[in-house]
This record gives structure tokens, sequence and C-alpha cells, in this order.
């Protein structure tokens, strides 16, 4: 990795400003592999050299992978100026300046939504190519028939737009279980909406291989486990 200055790294750590980094160098409270910092703009590799604040080492992340069950009523962005977003609802140990929401969930639509600063893997999830999918509970305004399963694995058209087939599975009179690869604007209520049906609660309950932690409340995160990295970019679906 490409040698940086000293402030950039640890302020992109979410360790402190820049200009309390500044502060805490001048103190003599930084040690790049045991040597006090004399400098802010000092330049190192934060991948092989071992930085320490006060004695305690500080573990240099590029990347961070977090799941949130996202509630409703708050907008899948990174910032808005005049309403709650999911970055705001993230603890102050997780927040990063580059992080986004990969992919977008709707405001009324609950459910697993990845934050991310890694741009790489957000694109590789959201491409159709990718064959990442997409595990949906959909609430409807009226009974589902097998003949509306039929529908969607026929795959759908709704005024100018055709989806792909994707699966449903009806669990309760007005539930089913939907899977898509997609993820246009909207897709799983326009589906709905071709076979005349609303969509009044929306929930996502799995990306790729990974489910929605279920200990995890509305508005709670917590970061991938190693394995869960990359399992979200599997192929696994199934209902």
């Amino acid at each position: 990795m490409a040698l940086q200055r000293i402030d950039k790294i640890l302020s992109s750590q979410n360790i402190a400003s820049r200009s309390e980094i500044k502060a805490m160098v001048k103190a003599g409270r930084i040690c790049a592999d045991g040597s006090t910092v004399k400098r802010p703009e000092e330049k190192y590799d934060p991948e092989t050299t071992l930085l320490t604040l006060d004695g305690q080492e500080l573990r240099f992340r590029k990347y961070l992978y977090i799941m949130m069950n996202k509630p409703q009523g708050v907008l899948s962005a990174s910032n808005d100026k005049y309403a709650k977003t999911v970055i705001d609802l993230l603890p102050e140990e997780l927040y990063r300046r580059d992080l986004f929401p990969a992919g977008r969930l709707d405001k009324d639509t609950e459910g697993f939504l990845l934050i991310t600063n890694d741009g790489e893997l957000a694109h590789k999830m959201l491409s159709p190519k990718s064959h990442v999918y997409k595990l949906y509970e959909a609430t409807t305004d009226r009974t589902l028939h097998e003949e509306d399963v039929a529908a969607f694995r026929a795959g759908i058209r709704c005024g100018d737009q055709t989806f792909l087939p994707a699966d449903m599975k009806i669990i309760a009179p007005n539930k089913a279980l939907v899977e898509i690869c997609e993820g246009k604007f909207h897709q799983v209520k326009k589906m709905f909406s071709a076979v005349g049906a609303e969509v009044t609660a929306l929930k996502r309950l799995r990306i790729g291989g990974v489910s929605l932690d279920e200990h995890l409340p509305p508005g709670a995160c917590r970061e991938l486990k190693d394995q869960e990295i990359i399992d979200i970019l599997s192929h696994y679906h199934g209902l």
C-alpha cells in the first residue's frame, strides 16, 4: 500500500480529527514501529507499520463491512439535510467518513443493509451479472395465490420495465418470500403491483449467503465476520 501521512492514516480510522492528531504528535503520544513520530506529515505504510497511541496498538482497517438492520423511516443514504440516514445510526466506534450504503432500501423498507467503504465489493454485490440473490419478506394487501407464484417465475413486466424470473414462496395468506438478483428501483413492489397486489410491508432477510442477524434489533448493526464478507458474494439462493 502507498505511504500515507500519519495524520491522514489516523483520521481515516476515526481516531481523532487531523488537528487533534497534530496535537498528539506534538505531545509525543504517537509511535511508529517503536519510534516517536515527530511530525504529522511523516508518511508510513498503514498495513505494515506498527502504530501506537499512548502505548496502545492501533489496528488499521482499510475496509469496513457493517450489517445493519435498517428500520423503517430512515433513508439509505450517506447524508441528507432534512432526514435521518443509516449513516447517522452508526455507533461512534464504527463511523468513517467514507462509508456508504451498498444499494438502497426504500425509506419504508426494513432489514439487512450492507454499509461499507469497499466500492469494488459493493459493485460486485449489486451487479446482476454477479448473481448475488437477495431474499425479501413481503406483506401484501390481498391473499396471494399460486398464480402469483407462477407469474413471478415466468418473469414480470410492469409498464416499460421487465424483471427477470424470481422465486416466490407463500408463507401466509398475504405474505411471501421473494428472491431476486437484480435490485432495480422499487423492484419487489413493482412486481407485486403487476399482479394486482400492493406491498404493505417489506423486509430484506438475506444478501448472498449471509442472513440478517436475528439478534440485531431495528437500527442496530455489527461488523461482518471474515467468512460473511466472502459469503455475501456467493451465488447461494433458496427459499
